[in-house]
């Protein structure tokens, strides 16, 4: 059986994963500018660039279905 990419059920999921980590992205850098702490501030930063790196590895996912959602 040849592998056409993902099937419909994994692109939804994908789907909903990448708009949770997309919102959870947006939270941290909004919050980030409210935060004194020096400690707490580089934690979200870290958490940023980790979100950001993940949306960008979900994204490339959507490349392996030729019907996806985000083309």
């Amino acid at each position: 059986m040849e592998n056409n990419g993902l099937a419909y059920h994994e692109t939804r999921e994908l789907h909903e994963m990448l708009n949770f980590k997309t919102i959870c992205l947006l939270k941290s850098k909004m919050m980030s500018g409210l935060v004194f702490d020096q400690d707490l501030k580089a934690l979200m930063e870290k958490d940023v660039q980790q979100a950001e790196a993940a949306v960008q590895e979900m994204k490339a996912l959507y490349q392996l279905n030729p019907g996806g959602m985000l083309q």
